[in-house]
């Protein structure tokens, strides 16, 4: 924060040039890099490659995947002839697949990891947007603009 403050103007608060705003810019860059470094080595982010790893490896899902994707080439090309008919069987066909592929419970581990990762970013924004939020006003959204801005 002192630094902060020693590159500030003495009016206004904010960066007095365009280098240090530029250098406090790349330091942000570089704590970030830090925190998606510390991030990536996570429990959820190794449980989340582990499990992304498994499924490539495993016959069963590469073959339901390969026929999903076969599938939806078929229903662009139905599309294209305007046969609703084909192009509403072959998506029940899809969903079946997409039954059978949930069904695998490595497939569950694969989303739950997923999951994971996606709570452990939400809690980073939300640790970053409060610890910010404590230091200075945020507009959350939710207040109403101000009227005039004088």
């Amino acid at each position: 924060m002192a630094e902060f403050q020693e590159m500030s103007d003495a009016k206004g608060g904010t960066p007095n040039s365009a280098s240090h705003r530029i250098y406090m810019k790349a330091e942000i860059l570089e704590k970030s890099r830090a925190l998606a470094d510390l991030i990536g080595t996570s429990e959820e982010v190794e449980v989340f490659k582990k499990a992304e790893q498994k499924i490539q490896h495993h016959e069963r899902i590469q073959s339901l995947i390969a026929q999903m994707k076969k599938k939806q080439k078929e229903i662009v090309a139905f599309e294209s002839m305007g046969n609703a008919g084909m192009v509403s069987r072959i998506e029940r066909e899809i969903d079946e697949l997409q039954a059978e592929i949930d069904a695998i419970p490595l497939v569950a581990e694969y989303q739950q990891s997923q999951a994971d990762i996606n709570y452990l970013l939400q809690f980073v924004m939300s640790a970053i947007h409060d610890t910010v939020s404590q230091k200075i006003h945020v507009e959350s959204g939710t207040d109403a603009p101000p009227s005039r801005c004088d």
